[in-house]
């Protein structure tokens, strides 16, 4: 059996370079010292390490890959990575900066390891959303187990390991924070093995899943928020790096980004944001967590402008702050909510330092702090260590990757809620005294963030997964949680400190079932309340779309979101019709019996709920498709609007005098989506009806009815 190597037998032969590099003063004298280093190496012949385990799932690639086959005769750099790490995604820049400057061809061939933390990471199809949600383009294995990096012995996300065309140890950096030295390693390693002739320019079979992707409306929704007083929402659209500014309807009123990401500041047509997270919107101002430009920006509706805040566009280290916004460098905003501080204050959950700051947008002060003037962006709490540490102390007190906020403004309360989720607890930031306290999940010990899990419970007994996104219902003094890793949104009564499902079945999918409990999400990044307390709205992230949850009935809702121009392309085509939700009755209904010259005409008649109705911004509509059958439509409407449900709608169909069909049952598919306003709010309904067709043998004139009938 072959002897393989570990991490610990590069350590002492790279701390040697490392040590000498800290002393180099010029790119010749590292360049000179890293080319000694691999000469040096290379006299080891047995720093070889093992192979990817056989029967992994992989992403991106045509197929499984092996250092020892497709990539033999490459510098591989593999990274040891998990996707909910904050500390992974600042990486993941530096990486696509590499392959961009070396291809495949070149030599380099960059693999990630996911190497799951939570147990909702080990599924491939959580992954793949991953690999989809940071637009990473290189191969991905889904190393479940974690076998590589325990044969290695790695110790900590992320970690880079950089290899020879032998699959034989070169040099590992832990953590990020290490570009220069990245590129310097990689540069040094192509050229020291392009001069020994050991580099192959074969192509890997790289197949990109994102390619294969019908597009959709929203892609990975982050955050949402409601403007109380005109009902609108607006919707952190991360996927396609926009912001949506919608109507309680659904009608896109604003969209101001996107599609690529970008940095550019200026009128609404021509700015661009980079995957923003939070967002906050108070009357014409909408407050935006541009996460991965490491900016917090402002969308002023009313002057249809878009400035920069806070941050300065690429990641910051400051822990402290207090310089002003726009000359501030900041890390990785997560989400923003509007406070109070002896003047309005933007809260802002700091994921890449561990923190919570303070935006001043007036002159005030923090708890247990200075002055501070207009403009001024702090650190209100968090030491900057990645802990689930309470303390009195602001500045004493450790988070792990605070994800999301919620304001509680009024007495006993008057804090923050944080939804931190890298310790998989919900905490509490007083806004009188600036004390951080448990609330539910996580353990006692502050250095240990793998307390997850799935339980009610009270405080400490509760146990979340990932949670990332918090709403205050100040009516109920409830606040609901999207506990992201379980898929499932939950309520807690801080006053008790009592947690306990609310809606979700534990399992990723995307079921609008009868009831709270038999609906499914697929993590959750955010939610807020509307219509005064009744109605709970959810960025379902990996579902791409935002639901609804009647706090009332208890039933949950797909919220139709369509711009006027998408509603005319679905009128004209089938192709670009919204698919068909799984919670949607698909009806089949008797055969009848029809001849060759007669037409079938089908009467379509819905009823909706007491007390609702049909909302003239979000059009509903039919369709009519026949499978495999397209000549029995030809000549006919296959699309049409509905306008009004007190009569009956005819769809009408011919059948020719000399049918085609190979099969002579047919089945005629219908679909109606209704948009209902109801409550304020709109939601979207549908129903498939399947009616097959006996052709006879014998033509004849005339038409056949068929009555469909529906109540939602």
């Amino acid at each position: 059996m072959a002897s393989y190597k570990k991490l610990s037998d590069l350590f002492p032969i790279q701390s040697q370079l490392d040590f000498a590099l800290e002393d180099a003063t010029t790119q010749e004298e590292k360049e000179s010292l890293v080319h000694q280093y691999l000469h040096k190496i290379d006299e080891k012949d047995g720093l070889i390490i093992p192979d990817f385990e056989e029967g992994l799932e992989w992403l991106n690639t045509d197929g499984p890959l092996s250092l020892r086959k497709e990539l033999s005769g490459k510098v591989v750099v593999l990274d040891f990575f998990t996707y909910c790490c904050i500390n992974c995604m600042h990486l993941l820049p530096d990486l696509h900066q590499l392959e961009q400057s070396y291809t495949i061809e070149d030599g380099l061939v960059v693999v990630g390891v996911h190497s799951a933390k939570f147990p909702n990471e080990k599924v491939l199809q959580n992954v793949r959303s991953a690999v989809l949600r940071y637009d990473i383009t290189h191969p991905v294995v889904n190393d479940s187990d974690a076998h590589l990096w325990q044969e290695l012995e790695v110790s900590c996300w992320p970690t880079l390991v950089l290899l020879g065309p032998r699959g034989n140890l070169l040099f590992s950096l832990v953590g990020e924070g290490h570009r220069e030295q990245l590129f310097l390693f990689t540069a040094a390693a192509l050229k020291h093995y392009r001069e020994q002739g050991l580099l192959k320019d074969h192509d890997v079979g790289i197949k990109l899943y994102r390619d294969s992707l019908p597009p959709s409306i929203l892609s990975f929704p982050g955050k949402i928020a409601m403007e109380p007083s005109s009902k609108r929402l607006a919707i952190a659209d991360t996927g396609h790096h926009r912001v949506l500014v919608v109507s309680n309807t659904g009608q896109v009123l604003h969209s101001i980004g996107g599609p690529s990401s970008g940095r550019q500041d200026g009128n609404l047509s021509e700015a661009q944001f980079s995957s923003p997270q939070g967002v906050f919107i108070k009357e014409d101002t909408v407050y935006v967590a541009d996460t991965e430009n490491h900016l917090v920006r402002k969308i002023n509706l009313s002057e249809g402008k878009v400035s920069t805040l806070a941050g300065i566009g690429v990641q910051g280290t400051d822990k402290e702050g207090g310089a002003l916004g726009p000359q501030q460098p900041i890390s990785s905003p997560w989400d923003v909510t509007l406070g109070n501080a002896g003047g309005d204050v933007l809260w802002i959950a700091m994921a890449g330092t561990h923190q919570i700051w303070a935006l001043f947008l007036e002159d005030g002060k923090l708890p247990k702090g200075s002055d501070s003037k207009k403009g001024t962006c702090v650190r209100f709490a968090g030491s900057g260590n990645e802990e689930n540490r309470n303390n009195a102390y602001p500045h004493k007190a450790g988070l792990a990757q605070p994800s999301g906020l919620t304001l509680a403004p009024t007495e006993p309360w008057e804090c923050l809620f944080i939804a931190d989720s890298e310790s998989s607890t919900i905490r509490s930031l007083s806004l009188k005294d600036g004390a951080v306290k448990h609330v539910v999940g996580g353990e006692r010990d502050p250095l240990n963030l793998f307390a997850f899990g799935d339980v009610d419970g009270k405080g400490i007994d509760a146990k979340l997964q990932h949670p990332l996104g918090v709403c205050w219902d100040e009516g109920s003094s409830l606040l609901y949680v999207a506990d992201s890793y379980n898929h499932k949104i939950k309520v807690v009564d801080p006053k008790t400190k009592q947690c306990k499902v609310l809606a979700g079945t534990g399992k990723a999918g995307n079921e609008l079932g009868p009831s709270f409990l038999e609906s499914s999400f697929n993590e959750p990044g955010g939610l807020c309340l509307g219509e005064g307390g009744k109605l709970l709205y959810v960025a379902d992230t990996n579902n791409h779309c935002i639901k609804v949850l009647d706090l009332e009935t208890k039933t949950v809702s797909l919220f139709p979101i369509l711009a006027q121009q998408e509603v005319d392309a679905v009128l004209t085509t089938v192709r670009k019709l919204p698919k068909l939700p799984k919670s949607a009755p698909v009806l089949t209904m008797p055969s009848i019996t029809v001849s060759p010259g007669q037409s079938v005409t089908l009467s379509l008649k819905l009823a909706l709920p007491t007390g609702t109705k049909l909302t003239e911004e979000a059009p509903s509509f039919w369709s009519l498709s026949a499978e495999g059958n397209e000549w029995l439509l030809e000549g006919r409407a296959v699309t049409g609007s509905i306008s009004d449900l007190s009569e009956p709608i005819l769809i009408v169909s011919s059948i020719p005098a000399a049918p085609t069909a190979p099969d002579p049952t047919l089945t005629l598919d219908a679909w109606v989506y209704c948009c209902l306003s109801e409550g304020g709010t709109c939601m979207m309904k549908a129903v498939s009806f399947k009616q097959p067709l006996l052709i006879g043998s014998t033509p004849q004139e005339g038409s056949v009815t068929v009555m469909l009938e529906h109540a939602f």
